[in-house]
């Protein structure tokens, strides 16, 4: 048997502290294990120092190994062999159960430094490699004595039930070397233990690995002798190849969840992270992206070109060659003198020659005539870094094939080497998009958009005088039409037919700016059925309006002429003044203190009010890297192509797009956009989309991959947060992970009073809470603004489709879906779970389960009673303790869609297929009328539920109206009795006597005594409780089958609830003491 070694490997670490006062630090790395502890050299003035050293451990219990844990600690050394506090720069705690038993299979795992305290200050990550080694010159201790006896029957020639193995590929079946078996074996065997909770002062973070499930041992593991006979021959069962592969480093694991659906904090080699040491600064502006260099070729002009026609004609145009790669500008007819002005970019990666050739040609119907050409090495280029000035272009003589340089004119060019902060980057011809027409290009182009401004209009229609209706002996039945743009509203019918009807109906549009629509009011007259008549109409320009800034008075309504429909369509034409007019009166006012809502306001990134005068200062800054993508969806796999992936991102009002990458699945488009925070409680939205307009097809939808959500909120300021997210869509098929998309996001905080004074304001402006919109215009109102920011940023060019702008804003949020309604129910079990636990707590206490808690519960309830004032103040205290805790138990990742509590992942088929019908509904008069009868359902069992409701407090209400005499007499009296004894004694007495009472010994108290058949209402002490239970497939019951019997309520078993079965449980309040009977 051999010993085993704990080799720990200390690479490097990057983005330490500063310690010395100077800006640098001397660290080196202490590591402690089992009572061992060994450190490292010290590097130093080094920052992101590198030690590659070994550290030994011995080991003196393989089967202790995953309870152990492994302690790495960076200090700075000043000189002084002492581990002050001051000098402590980090620290890591790994459980001994995610350690690697063979060097082979170990990795080299980046784990982020841990705070020692509340307040410390630590930053930077440290590379690990920890894994186990042999020594062979160990002698084994005596087996215990269970072995022994397996021994001697071994030699007895007794059968033996052979010990649990698992099979090896790297060790022959008929003999090998059984010692790493048996090692193998005695780490399996501990490898999904659960590590002990050791109570330390110093609390910090432990980082465990995912074991792969194992069927449990059925047998106990013997060891293997020193020299072992060849087994007998049995059938093996091979679970190597179902192995999963090890998890990846720094995987968040949360119980319950796939592995794939996890959030993955990644490390890339950008300069926010490098600490710029390796002198490759880019400037602040590109520090979250990997430099990506190309290099640019900017073709401007020609001039004095040759005439290579018969006709005297010239049709020049660029090429420009690189290898393989081949980019041509447009060709300009009968021009000796062109201009081009068109950038060219080809990545450094894929450059295939030492040679750059630009080529000046003749456009022809046949071959095109070769006019010139310039040569130039590639070694020889210059390299720009921003922010210099662009490199200023120079005049070049074309020469022919032979190199000779004679009449053939001159060619304006700037060539460079630059990376994708250059400004010719995002108008540039890129090389990967060789095979794109010039007409298509500008659709794989990134570029940047801004939504409208938007503002409410509110419309108030008051009354009207003096209608002239046709038929003059009917009094007319009106209603008056308000249009703004595609935006059409009616008023109500006037409540009076009369010739001076009174509507007193408000009515909101939203406009955008530059304000440029009227509002068209038109009064009709409905004089039969789907026939109306109009009796006047008016057009009032959008920007003639006043606009109100708060919540001042509303401005001062105006009477305003109607006139004939074929006047009113001569408007701004020269027209008489006729001498009789009907009139309106109309309230009008742009509402300049509203937020207008464009997307959900749980998903909200911007939450400004529309006037520019009642905006706020930013508070901070969000910088967003879109580096790369990864196992994408195959979206054009008919095709016989891969996916034409890019990115879009929405942030207040400023959209971005990222470049088209063509016929790839792992894109790296590694580009970076600058927001102006204004809110931290906002919601940046990133989406991936498959650009189906590169082939020249206008008609074609692009197709979406998938997005992600970041609040702002759930950020740490100054901090770099790289991550892979995995792209999830719910689709009718259930819930599809279509890839993972890299991200770098980092929140910087310009104004902490600010954003402080941010937490303790509404989420909304102050307008939206002092004069609310009405309920029955902000669904409409936010559709509409939807439709306004989707119109106008498709005229953009190239434009942002409207496909794309309504999933990233969520057009169908708003629409009913079973899915959802569930997912909201849990999520309000799980906010009342709380109460449920201090009430199960509260019980505890009651029947005294645990008496030092009984006790202690005692004595903090005398000390509140004796002195009240103590009782806000220990309320805060616990809940700061609370706080305090909890911060261990932070979330280290932003979070991301919890497939389990959105029920995506378990969705039901017929679910979906209701979800993602059109509305109106296109499904077959069977399916709708099944999903009908069970909306009924439902509805019947709330229904029933809100009727006990009502019934128990009308119930209460009675007590003093005398409807039940006798309940009445007895209710009133009792409060006289009460109000006496309370008058006379002092309340702390009745409170001491009242919780003695509730928290007395169990032995003090009666057993309840159980009655059947009676119902919640028919006792005083039965209370009509909706409590929620869970079944046994982990879903909550909610009330279902309700039948009345004598005024009371019961609840009977086998219910149904969106589509789940449960069981109910009877609530039933005894003596104070809660009981559940199932």
């Amino acid at each position: 048997m051999t010993a085993a070694k704990l080799v720990v490997e200390v690479l490097d670490a990057a983005d330490l502290m500063p310690k010395d006062g100077e800006g640098s630090a001397s660290p080196y790395v202490e590591v402690d294990f089992d009572n061992q502890r060994q450190k490292t050299q010290t590097r130093f003035k080094d920052l992101n120092p590198v030690w590659n050293h070994k550290l030994v451990f011995d080991v003196s219990d393989l089967r202790q190994l995953p309870d152990n844990t492994i302690e790495v600690t960076v200090y700075n050394d000043r000189k002084s062999g002492q581990a002050h506090p001051s000098n402590f720069l980090g620290r890591v705690r790994i459980s001994g159960s995610c350690i690697s038993p063979f060097e082979s299979e170990a990795k080299v795992q980046r784990y982020p430094l841990d705070k020692r305290g509340l307040f410390s200050n630590i930053k930077g990550d440290i590379s690990l490699r920890i894994y186990l080694t042999r020594d062979l010159n160990f002698s084994p201790p005596p087996p215990p004595p269970q072995q022994q006896e397996q021994g001697s029957k071994e030699e007895k020639g007794e059968s033996v039930a052979p010990p649990l193995e698992e099979i090896n590929p790297n060790i022959k079946a008929n003999g090998g070397d059984y010692r790493v078996q048996e090692e193998r074996e005695i780490w399996n065997e501990n490898h999904g233990k659960k590590s002990k909770k050791k109570k330390d002062e110093e609390e910090g973070r432990t980082f465990y690995s995912m074991p792969a499930k194992s069927p449990t041992p059925t047998a106990t593991t013997t060891l293997a002798p020193e020299n072992p006979q060849p087994p007998p021959p049995k059938v093996e069962f091979r679970a190597d190849f179902m192995r999963p592969a090890p998890p990846p480093p720094m995987m968040m694991q949360v119980p319950g969840k796939k592995p794939e659906y996890n959030v993955i904090e990644t490390r890339p080699p950008v300069a926010a992270h490098m600490g710029y040491r390796r002198g490759d600064n880019t400037g602040s502006t590109y520090d979250l992206v990997e430099q990506m260099h190309y290099l640019y070729v900017r073709v401007v002009k020609a001039r004095d070109l040759p005439v290579m026609d018969i006709t005297g004609s010239l049709d020049p145009y660029v090429e420009v060659k690189l290898g393989n790669y081949k980019g041509v500008t447009k060709h300009l007819e009968k021009n000796q003198n062109p201009v081009w002005n068109q950038v060219f970019a080809f990545s450094k990666e894929r450059l295939q020659s030492h040679l750059l050739e630009v080529a000046v040609k003749d456009k022809d119907f046949g071959k095109d005539d070769f006019v010139g050409r310039v040569l130039f090495d590639l070694n020889e280029i210059p390299l720009r870094v921003p922010p210099d000035s662009p490199l200023a272009p120079q005049w070049y003589k074309l020469e022919d094939k032979r190199g000779q340089k004679g009449s053939r004119g001159e060619i304006m060019l700037a060539v460079w080497m630059g990376t994708q902060a250059d400004e010719a980057f995002p108008e540039a011809w890129h090389s990967d998009a060789h095979s794109i027409s010039h007409q298509n290009l500008a659709n794989t182009r990134s570029k940047v958009y801004f939504s409208p401004k938007l503002c409410y209009l509110r419309v108030h229609v008051i009354e009207a005088q003096d209608l002239v209706p046709s038929d003059r002996g009917r009094a007319p039945l009106t209603h008056v039409k308000v249009q703004h743009g595609n935006q059409l509203r009616v008023t109500r019918p006037s409540p009076v037919q009369t010739t001076n009807p009174v509507w007193n109906d408000e009515l909101m549009f939203v406009a955008s700016e530059p304000f440029d629509e009227f509002i068209i009011v038109t009064v009709e007259d409905r004089v039969g059925p789907g026939r109306d008549e109009i009796l006047g109409r008016m057009m009032i320009p959008v920007r003639e309006i006043p606009q109100r800034m708060d919540t001042s008075k509303l401005p001062d309504a105006r009477w305003f002429n109607l006139m004939k429909p074929a006047m009113a369509e001569e408007e701004g034409e020269k027209k008489e003044k006729s001498k009789f007019s009907s009139k309106i009166h109309l309230r009008l006012c742009l509402e300049g203190g509203y937020h207008v809502l464009d997307e959900s306001t749980h998903f909200s990134s911007d939450l400004q009010p529309s006037s520019k005068f009642l905006r706020k200062p930013p508070i901070g800054i969000l910088e967003l890297g879109i580096l790369s993508a990864k196992n994408l969806l195959p979206m054009k796999g008919r095709d016989g192509k891969l996916t034409d992936a890019y990115c879009v991102a929405k942030y207040g009002n400023k959209w971005v797009r990222t470049r088209t990458l063509l016929d790839t699945l792992s894109p790296r488009w590694n580009e970076q956009y600058t927001w102006e925070v204004f809110d931290p409680c906002t919601v940046i939205t990133i989406g991936v989309f498959d650009n189906c307009q590169v082939n020249g097809r206008d008609d074609a939808r692009d197709q979406r991959i998938g997005k992600v959500r970041i609040r702002l909120s759930t950020l740490e300021t100054d901090r770099i947060y790289s991550h892979y997210y995995p792209l999830l869509v719910l689709t009718p098929g259930g819930l599809k992970k279509h890839g993972e998309l890299q991200l770098a996001l980092r929140f910087t905080c310009t104004a902490w009073m600010n954003m402080v004074t941010q937490y303790g304001k509404p989420l909304l402006p102050k307008m939206h809470y002092m004069q609310p919109i009405p309920v029955r215009h902000i669904d409409w109102l936010r559709h509409q603004a939807m439709q306004i920011v989707a119109t106008r940023l498709t005229r953009a060019e190239p434009p942002l489709r409207r496909e794309v702008v309504e999933y990233m804003l969520d057009v169908d949020y708003h629409m009913f879906s079973l899915r959802r309604s569930k997912a909201n129910f849990f999520r309000i079990m799980s906010v009342l779970s709380g109460i449920s636990a201090v009430c199960r707590w509260f019980n505890d206490v009651c029947t005294w389960r645990n008496p030092v808690t009984t006790c202690l519960v005692h004595v903090l309830f005398l000390i509140l009673v004796c002195y009240p004032e103590l009782i806000l103040p220990t309320i805060f205290l616990y809940l700061f303790v609370i706080g305090v805790w909890n911060y261990r138990f932070r979330p280290r990742t932003p979070p991301h869609m919890d497939a389990r509590l959105s029920q995506a992942e378990h969705a039901h088929p017929d679910e979906l297929d209701e979800e993602f019908d059109t509305f109106p509904t296109s499904r077959p008069n069977d399916v709708v009328r099944m999903r009908y009868d069970r909306l009924r359902s439902v509805a019947g069992r709330v229904q029933a539920v809100v009727g006990d409701l009502a019934t128990q407090g009308e119930r209460t209400q009675a007590l003093l109206s005398w409807r039940d005499p006798r309940a009445t007499a007895i209710f009133i009296f009792l409060s006289l009795i009460w109000a006496v004894f309370l008058y006379v004694t002092p309340f702390q007495v009745v409170a001491v006597l009242v919780g003695l009472y509730l928290l007395r010994h169990p032995r003090f108290s009666k057993p309840p005594e159980l009655s059947s058949g009676l119902s919640f209402t028919e006792k005083i002490s039965r209370i009509p409780l909706n409590l929620s239970s869970s079944s046994g497939d982990g879903v909550p019951a909610f009330p279902a089958a309700l039948h009345h019997g004598s005024g009371g309520l019961l609840l009977a078993p086998g219910s149904h609830f969106l589509g789940s079965q449960s069981m109910y449980h009877e609530i039933a309040i005894y003596n104070g003491n809660m009981k559940l009977d199932l």
